[in-house]
């Protein structure tokens, strides 16, 4: 009997950094066996480049990213719900396992700004794939 993969959708309001990197961890690290999702309440026009920068130097490419719209079928689609600095803006279902990770937000900050929320990110990613994956 095979299992449903796991899925986690990460939010923050532009869907350009936080969220985008988390994801982008998560889809590496887990290699494929967790569905990743990202949005933003009010998604930017583009991702930061800053965080693209900062993923690259860990070796992840996130320079195809573009911020997507949170969507009601999102949330309803992933069974755990991380929210980064969204709010009241991220829509609560029953059922779902719901997550505040408290980052600082990287918008208008060099790379220099996004290192350490980058690292903090992929220590919680590490910690998430233990509780989410099946053993």
């Amino acid at each position: 009997m095979s299992e449903a993969k796991p899925s986690v959708l990460f939010v923050c309001v532009h869907n350009a950094g936080r969220s985008q990197m988390a994801a982008a961890f998560l889809t590496h690290l887990s290699e494929g066996r967790v569905e990743v999702r990202s949005a933003g309440s009010t998604p930017a026009d583009a991702v930061n480049p800053a965080a693209v920068q900062a993923m690259a130097e860990v070796g992840i490419d996130m320079s195809a990213e573009t911020p997507k719209v949170l969507t009601v079928e999102a949330v309803q689609a992933s069974d755990v719900v991380i929210t980064m600095g969204c709010g009241d803006t991220c829509p609560v279902f029953p059922g779902k396992r719901y997550l505040d990770w408290k980052l600082d937000d990287p918008a208008g900050q060099g790379v220099e700004a996004v290192r350490p929320i980058r690292d903090e990110i992929e220590q919680r990613i590490r910690v998430l794939l233990t509780e989410v994956q099946p053993h």
